[in-house]
């Protein structure tokens, strides 16, 4: 009994230590107060004293001791990370340094302060940038057909060029100064967002010169003279920029760029003055074919040493007008076989000025990082708002189609397996916009979070990929077949344009996202490895001496958290007062106790190695990315007003979000490199097991029913993207389909009872009518209602040798040129998920 009673004694100090941030020493003295107590109140043994006190003495009261800590700890620990510790590269130290860190780094710590979370100011737009929205934005989508745009023109119409111009759509973040919009992160993702629900290339065309291109390295490194030349020039659109970054031998490695300006005198404007001979080869740059102004980043060399330094001066970015001598521009790529425009661009022996580099002479070798600081913004607006359009576009139009589309006299949304794809849908559009929303509110605050961007751009560009999957196992035949009237093949086909840009998906997980955030987000780990990296090694083991001795109280603090959180089911994790999502937040602050001890002991065990271990660092990251992806979709939440209507949706994400995290540290613990500390490590974060599981069916049904019918939440989740009801629109059809049809439900209820099936002609609604069943005008709703959806389920059929038809082979014989006609003039009623395609 006094072993239990002083087991549970310590136990009960232990538990209450773990709750707040405590160093080291007050540990020490907490827990030695606790054995005092103990022995004082007679609550122990003889024994069983001396084996605490002398576990308390080795253990925790020695290391409190800096020579003792120092000769027995420090020194040892200090050799070991010196010897796998690999050397870090100047364009490594320059990436970690790029961008800052923000709530990421609270989840990665294993405490969040959900104060700090809920107390951040919600996502918003001025009004002048909701009124460019509600104005210009619905203007130029309006304007769109995607089909003529992709097939047709493969190109945006020169209507649509000038609209852009004229509005100012290429000045979108350039300061009002310079004759810019001025606009905020979050107006800038709302717009990209809009025009990506309505064309894909549309907002690619939009997006590029407000994210990574010459406007932003301008702003950011210009000089004054540069600014003022090309800022105006750049906003109106009388420049159009490219940036060339990518090419055939460098693309992830970007560092390794072997493209190379080398340092000479040349003629410039009729004078003799210092530039570079600058050779290159991209490809894969957007807006290229149409650029007038190349940005390019490139290697200089100064072998003659003719700016006083070293040869190899680095990375550098420069600004190269498009019809300088040498540059070859103008041909095209076709990604994915969309019209946005993209090329490669050369340069053979091409002089550069040295004014023509961004900031001037003294930025020379300063481009990596002035890349990495700009991708850490623009991989946190771009691609994640093109994602979220694509999703909102998704989740309306298929629950609308779902809705309206029959097989078996009933919607196929009503079937248990289309309700699984529409619940995703509608539950990772509600997690994607969440994340945008949340990163561009850290944008707009003056964050520059690296690794929340590129958390947001995998994350939700992964999460199209599912949507647009799921809308095209819905749709069916109706969306497999390309034409006008197809509005979901579009944004199918982009689906791998956006993995693959600013930074692919697969190193982006298995790289990016943990790597820096290790060492961005950890308290202790950069000091640790910087002072290992330091000369002097009394200098050094002093300096890591006292980031290891931190460091052993955050672990200590992390593991006895992660154990207790565990074994309390996340009952003792701290939580706001939120009613019913209070529960999601314990359990998001179980995971994060258990990621960061978890992670913390791998890196003590592998060091660097840990970066070659990508299936692990992936793991890692997945669990990060899901803890971030929970807390936008709870904050986003509560800053909605907590609308009930929406409650299935955060608890679909906040379950499946959980889930996801829980599977990523189950996957680190089975295939952690030392097997037993492994199974250590599980009984220390999953002492009762995995807890968490995936939506059940009846949240699953709940979700899906959000997006079927007409509702203030449907527009919730879909807000923000274009919406019309016009018939004659591609998408508007399938909207007024499915307004027509939820106004006859009952009419069509009425139907049914009375033997009439929803798809009798209009003899039978006559007889409706004359029997009194229905009146004459509830018959006029139901004769529009189904001809509304006729048009909304039917596809596209081309005449032989018309736009979209494409020949086989061989001339056909005259009767199989008849039959062809007579298929084209009809029109079809495709198949979907209910009955397996047409």
């Amino acid at each position: 009994m006094t072993w239990i009673i002083s087991l549970a004694s310590i136990g009960l100090v232990l538990m209450a230590i773990a709750r707040f941030r405590l160093s080291f020493l007050v540990w020490t003295m907490l827990t030695g107060g606790a054995l005092a107590f103990l022995g004082l109140a007679g609550l122990m043994s003889p024994v069983t004293g001396a084996v605490f006190w002398g576990f308390w003495l080795v253990f925790l009261a020695a290391p409190n001791v800096p020579a003792i800590r120092r000769r027995v700890v420090g020194a040892p620990v200090l050799s070991y990370i010196r010897q796998v510790l690999p050397p870090m590269s100047d364009t490594e130290r320059e990436a970690i340094d790029a961008g800052g860190v923000w709530w990421e780094a609270q989840l990665f710590r294993g405490a969040p302060e959900w104060r700090d979370l809920l107390e951040t100011p919600p996502a918003s737009l001025t009004s002048e940038e909701q009124a460019f929205l509600d104005g210009p934005v619905d203007t130029f989508c309006a304007m769109l057909d995607d089909w003529q745009i992709t097939n047709d023109l493969r190109d945006l119409p020169p209507e649509a060029w000038r609209f852009l111009k004229d509005n100012g759509f290429f000045g979108l973040v350039i300061p009002r100064e310079y004759g810019g919009k001025g606009f905020s992160a979050t107006a800038h993702s709302s717009i990209v967002m809009k025009i990506a629900a309505r064309s894909g290339s549309a907002a690619v065309t939009v997006m590029v010169p407000n994210s990574l291109g010459p406007a932003e390295l301008l702003l950011a490194y210009g000089t004054d003279v540069q600014k003022d030349h090309y800022l105006p020039r750049l906003a109106s659109g009388d420049e159009i920029p490219c940036f060339a970054l990518t090419g055939p031998t460098a693309g992830s490695d970007a560092a390794s760029i072997p493209d190379t300006g080398i340092v000479c005198h040349g003629i410039y404007e009729g004078r003799e003055v210092l530039g570079m001979r600058v050779n290159w080869d991209k490809r894969y740059i957007t807006l290229a074919p149409v650029a007038t102004v190349v940005g390019l980043a490139f290697r200089v060399r100064d072998p003659e040493g003719l700016l006083g330094g070293e040869e190899d001066l680095g990375i550098t970015c420069a600004l190269i007008p498009a019809d300088t001598q040498g540059v070859a521009i103008g041909k095209r790529h076709y990604p994915m076989d969309l019209a946005f425009q993209n090329g490669p661009v050369r340069g053979e022996n091409v002089f550069v000025p040295l004014d023509w580099v961004i900031g001037g002479r003294e930025n020379i070798g300063r481009g990596w990082r002035m890349l990495m600081e700009s991708l850490s913004v623009g991989r946190g607006i771009s691609l994640p708002a093109l994602a979220t359009g694509a999703t909102k576009m998704a989740s309306r139009s298929t629950g609308a189609y779902a809705r309206v589309r029959t097989q078996f006299n009933l919607p196929i949304g009503r079937f248990e397996g289309v309700q699984e794809a529409l619940a995703r849908i509608a539950g990772l559009t509600y997690m994607a916009d969440a994340a945008r929303t949340l990163t561009t509110t850290a944008l707009d605050a003056g964050e520059r979070p690296s690794v929340v961007s590129a958390i947001v751009k995998y994350h939700n560009t992964e999460a199209m990929r599912t949507a647009m999957n799921d809308a095209m196992d819905v749709h069916g035949g109706r969306a497999i077949c390309r034409g006008p009237s197809n509005y979901v093949a579009g944004g199918y086909g982009s689906v791998p344009v956006t993995i693959t840009v600013e930074g692919a998906n697969i190193l982006t997980r298995s790289l990016i996202i943990f790597g820096q955030g290790a060492l961005r987000c950890h308290p202790y780990l950069r000091e640790e490895i910087e002072a290992a990296a330091l000369d002097d090694p009394d200098t050094a083991l002093e300096r890591f001496d006292e980031a290891l001795f931190g460091h052993l109280g955050y672990t200590l603090a992390n593991g006895v958290r992660a154990f207790v959180y565990g074994l309390s089911r996340g009952g003792l994790a701290p939580a706001p007062d939120t009613g019913a999502t209070a529960g999601f937040f314990r359990r998001l602050g179980r995971l994060s106790a258990a990621f960061a001890f978890t992670s913390d002991i791998a890196l003590l065990v592998l060091g660097g190695a840990l970066k070659r271990r990508e299936a692990l660092s992936g793991r890692f990251a997945d669990a990060l990315g899901a803890m971030f992806l929970c807390s936008a979709a709870l904050k986003r939440f509560e800053d909605q007003g907590k609308p009930e209507a929406d409650l299935p949706l955060v608890r679909w994400v906040a379950m499946h979000t959980l889930r996801q995290g829980e599977d990523a540290l189950d996957g680190v613990l089975r295939n952690f490199p030392v097997r037993w500390l492994g199974t250590v490590l599980r009984g220390i974060v999953f002492p009762l097991g995995r807890l968490q599981c995936a939506p059940d069916d009846p949240l699953v049904r709940e979700v899906a029913e959000l997006i079927l019918e007409p509702s203030a939440a449907r527009d919730r989740l879909t807000q923000g993207i274009y919406v019309t009801e016009d018939p004659n629109d591609v998408q508007g059809r399938v909207e007024s389909a499915l307004l027509k049809v939820a106004r006859v439900e009952g009419v069509e209820a009425r139907l049914r009872i009375a033997g009439w099936r929803p798809g009798a002609n209009d003899d039978g609604l006559n007889d409706a009518v004359r029997d009194g069943v229905i009146r004459e005008g509830e018959a006029t709703l139901v004769r529009e209602a189904r001809a509304a959806v006729r048009a909304a389920v039917a596809v596209d059929a081309f005449e032989p040798g018309a736009a979209g038809h494409r020949k086989t082979g061989g001339r056909p014989r005259a009767g199989a040129i008849r039959r062809l006609k007579r298929r084209a003039r009809s029109t079809g009623t495709p198949g979907s998920a209910a009955d397996g395609g047409a």
